[in-house]
């Protein structure tokens, strides 16, 4: 085994009873006894996973018995991406694999929110109100590959639509209710869905905020829309007004209470839902992921990376518009009861998702590393001030956890606890690396590379590296991975983003560094992307909703990280001539992109500028001048050659140097 340096400290070893039996084990015990493979130690399994990706997505198949009406005539049609097609001949359904795990009385789901109390769905009830949504549905006319979406937040009504929708072979997506009228409309508008979902507000920070006009404003955008279906939130009896053909989550319940659940076998490529990931130009792209690629990815990714048990209750900290919370209803899928927070984590206090692990006897805790920082600059002592007996592991993901957040953890959190930092991606809607119940943890590293993910770490020779921070690289197909993007015929879209740099390898956009042992550390995003408390935006997002103020004719953002623990974004705006950057100006800045964009993405700081840096096409860089902030030389960031006005780069190095001396003082 690799020695532990000067510079790693060994936080945490799994006990032989834990090893014994956690799920990742009985499959190798499964494999040897059933299949002749016998396999010392993980990373030897996770060598063969990805080598032969045939005979390990078979093995998963089949341990997991998943469930195809027709069968596969072949594993994957190729190796070589993106035009790779899965378990080709296979027909399934993900909802059904879902109910499949039915104990009627048991808990499928227990939630709550800062305007509702914990309550706690049996099996039966999902399975009951699912069905009536599956019915409605059928009777709206929605019919197989249609698209319903939702505007609602983390509560069990979302769920059940969610599986009502995939039980009939319909397409799934969803926004928070956070989310501004704009962002909510850029994703909405390009997959023209039949019906909506929403809330008619919500509450978050004890604040209460209303959404029935922004469904107004929604509704006018989606032409395709034919009805929407009002979940009373905020209010019990919600007064709705000039609405269209909107009618109430209850009568559904009542109107087809006696409807059973059936299944819609689909193609195992069949789209399942669409989530979205912002590049740094256009709107919004729309990933389209199969109901078998999802199913078999995240039966694998739960059960055998996060060692999830049917007596297991399974909590992450989510929005509808993370793709963490489509993660979370794949607990379903292995017979978890899952756990469900809607509102503020520091509401009323930074206490309330501690009591909430407590009260619930959460076993698996999911959170961000924010959260975990929060906590600890509270001087938060939860060994001390909660019973969490029954907590056997913290997930972080959504940014790289400091050491301090690892070192807090095992000194206020509980010893014994196996924490498991994940990195992935809503692109593919996994972990590329992530816990692995049969390793050490370390001080700041994530433990393993995940089963059946080629990761690499590749230099810009593209060679695969170690102890070097590198691009971090997927080399082979994943299941799980876009069958295509909404309204990209020629799949030109999704070929320059993730294969332009290393050719037939997914190139995904993080910093990466491995060490000889097989763990990781991410050093963040590689693009323009910014990525804040998990939710990832595309910066034309933000240039486009500057545009409605006139006085704003050009704009630039960047996410710098300061340390692991924070980062800085600023603005650069360049202003309309005889205008000045007021404070009025700002505040009508923060307020534009707070409402259209996310509370999540409003800068912490606006500067004028006199002009970008353009390229010789009038394309303004963003990844050079990131680099030039994160103190990168002017030389090694960019070609000056290759741009239209290098003069304008002198502000931003200046930028960089006063940055500099303000963090030394």
């Amino acid at each position: 085994m690799h020695e532990a340096t000067l510079n790693e400290k060994l936080l945490w070893q799994p006990s032989q009873d834990m090893i014994k039996g956690s799920n990742v084990n009985k499959f190798m015990i499964w494999l040897e006894e059933s299949r002749g493979l016998k396999f010392n130690e993980y990373n030897d399994l996770w060598e063969w996973s990805v080598n032969d990706l045939e005979g390990f997505w078979s093995n998963v198949w089949d341990y997991f018995e998943i469930k195809s009406y027709t069968d596969y005539e072949a594993v994957l049609s190729g190796r070589k991406m993106p035009n790779i097609e899965w378990f080709l001949g296979a027909t399934l359904n993900y909802a059904e694999h879902v109910f499949r795990n039915e104990v009627s009385d048991k808990p499928a789901i227990i939630s709550q929110t800062e305007n509702r109390p914990k309550q706690e769905l049996t099996w039966a009830e999902l399975k009951r109100k699912t069905a009536a949504i599956a019915g409605y549905l059928k009777s709206a006319g929605v019919k197989r590959g249609d698209r319903v979406v939702a505007y609602a937040p983390n509560i069990p009504e979302t769920v059940a639509a969610f599986l009502a929708c995939a039980s009939i072979g319909a397409v799934w997506s969803s926004c928070a209710p956070e989310f501004g009228i704009k962002s909510v409309i850029d994703r909405f508008k390009q997959i023209e869905p039949k019906v909506l979902f929403a809330v008619d507000g919500y509450q978050y920070g004890g604040k209460k905020y209303d959404r029935l006009e922004s469904l107004r404003k929604i509704q006018k955008e989606l032409p395709s829309l034919q009805e929407t279906v009002i979940i009373p939130y905020l209010e019990e009896q919600p007064v709705i007004e000039d609405l269209k053909n909107w009618l109430l989550w209850d009568e559904i319940q009542e109107n087809y209470q006696d409807i059973p659940l059936t299944f819609e076998p689909v193609p195992f490529h069949h789209p399942l839902w669409i989530l979205y990931s912002s590049g740094t130009t256009g709107k919004p792209k729309g990933i389209v992921q199969s109901q078998g690629g999802i199913l078999i990815e995240h039966l694998k990714a739960l059960t055998l990376g996060m060692n999830l048990k049917k007596e297991d209750k399974f909590f992450w900290y989510t929005t509808t518009g993370w793709m963490m919370w489509n993660l979370q209803i794949g607990g379903l899928l292995t017979g978890t009861t899952i756990l469900l927070y809607d509102g503020n984590p520091g509401y009323p206090d930074h206490e309330t998702l501690w009591k909430f692990v407590e009260d619930t006897e959460i076993t698996v805790f999911g959170t961000s590393a924010s959260f975990i920082m929060a906590s600890m600059k509270a001087g938060i002592k939860p060994s001390e001030q909660f019973d969490l007996r029954h907590l056997k592991a913290i997930g972080v993901t959504g940014s790289p956890l400091p050491d301090s957040g690892f070192d807090w953890v095992y000194d206020q959190v509980k010893q014994d606890v196996w924490l498991y930092s994940t990195s992935g991606g809503t692109d593919v809607c996994a972990g590329f690396v992530g816990g692995n119940p049969l390793m050490p943890v370390y001080r700041g590293e994530i433990q393993a590379r995940s089963l059946g993910v080629a990761v690499q770490a590749y230099n810009d020779a593209g060679e695969a590296v170690i102890d070097e921070i590198g691009e971090l690289v997927v080399t082979e197909p994943m299941p799980s991975m876009p069958i295509y993007f909404w309204n990209d015929e020629t799949g030109e879209r999704y070929k320059s983003s993730y294969f332009e740099v290393f050719p037939d390898i997914w190139r995904h956009g993080d910093f990466i560094k491995f060490t000889p042992r097989g763990s990781s550390v991410i050093f963040g995003r590689s693009d323009a992307t910014i990525n804040r408390g998990g939710i990832r935006m595309g910066t034309s997002e933000i240039y486009s909703a500057l545009e409605v103020i006139p006085t704003v004719i050009d704009s630039l953002i960047v996410d710098i990280p300061l340390s692991s623990e924070e980062s800085f974004m600023p603005l650069f705006v360049v202003l309309k001539e005889g205008f000045r950057l007021s404070e009025e100006l700002k505040s009508e800045i923060y307020k534009t992109i707070r409402q259209n964009c996310s509370p999540r993405h409003v800068p912490n700081q606006i500067f004028e500028v006199k002009a970008l840096p353009k390229t010789l096409n009038g394309k303004k860089i963003e990844v050079p001048i990131k680099k030039i902030l994160m103190g990168v030389a002017l030389e090694q960031a960019v070609n000056s050659d290759s741009l239209l006005n290098p003069e304008t780069l002198q502000y931003f190095v200046e930028f960089r140097k006063n940055m500099a001396a303000k963090a030394q003082k």
